[in-house]
């Protein structure tokens, strides 16, 4: 078996750069009927993880797909509508299908697999790996119909975490996303944080009340956060205040 996975890995490992290194392992998976590949190396959101907070951490490093999907409707419903691999970053899988999280039989997700289809993929093999400071390296390896042995499945697999290894060592994710909040946005949550009113707030920066709540809500979405105690909470974790 380790044979196996290092012939599928081999070609990533001899790779002097990120992309050259993706593009390698997925010339070694065409043989399998490989259909589509993304990597990307990134850094988990500081805020909460949602579809948005995902994309916009970044560090795309290959994407392999048809030409017309990226952007289409389809590709967007996946991204940004409806994306159940969110629940393999928060529960750090290292291994997983898309079918894992998006079972076929489940109504709600027929809509997700017609999208899918649209860039040939029936399924996926999926790796992920975590590295210092927040940093995830993630390999989505897209397959026309084909039905793999579990040893087929873990072979791709581990030779795909070689592959997410390697690219942590070739290249570094993009710095942590910066919550940047104004003067006035920081001093509203921070005298919300003391359990002053916004009546309260309002006399003490001299602004409106209607302009306290907008400062304080701004400060609110800007950190992700749900309400303003978890605001307050994200805002002292980060030693803004």
């Amino acid at each position: 078996m380790l044979s196996r996975i290092m012939a599928h890995a081999e070609p990533a490992l001899a790779s002097e750069t990120a992309e050259d290194a993706s593009i390698a392992y997925f010339a070694a998976m065409e043989t399998f009927g490989a259909s589509y590949l993304q990597t990307r190396l990134y850094r988990r959101p500081a805020a909460t993880l949602t579809s948005a907070s995902h994309w916009a951490a970044g560090g795309f490093i290959t994407r392999l797909a048809p030409a017309d999907w990226p952007g289409s409707p389809a590709f967007d419903y996946v991204c940004f509508e409806c994306n159940p691999l969110l629940g393999a970053i928060r529960e750090s899988r290292t291994r997983y299908r898309f079918s894992d999280f998006a079972p076929r039989n489940r109504p709600q997700f027929g809509v997700y697999w017609e999208a899918l289809g649209e860039a040939g993929i029936n399924d996926a093999l999926c790796s992920t790996s975590y590295g210092a400071d927040g940093a995830i390296a993630s390999l989505h390896l897209g397959f026309h119909e084909r039905e793999f042995t579990a040893e087929e499945s873990f072979a791709i697999q581990m030779a795909g975490l070689v592959l997410t290894e390697r690219l942590m060592n070739l290249t570094t994710p993009p710095p942590a996303a910066i919550v940047r909040l104004t003067v006035r946005e920081r001093d509203a949550l921070a005298l919300v944080a003391e359990g002053k009113t916004d009546w309260e707030i309002s006399v003490i920066l001299g602004i409106a009340e209607a302009t306290v709540r907008f400062h304080v809500d701004n400060a609110r979405r800007k950190l992700g956060a749900v309400n303003r105690a978890q605001a307050v909470a994200r805002l002292v974790n980060q030693r803004l205040i």
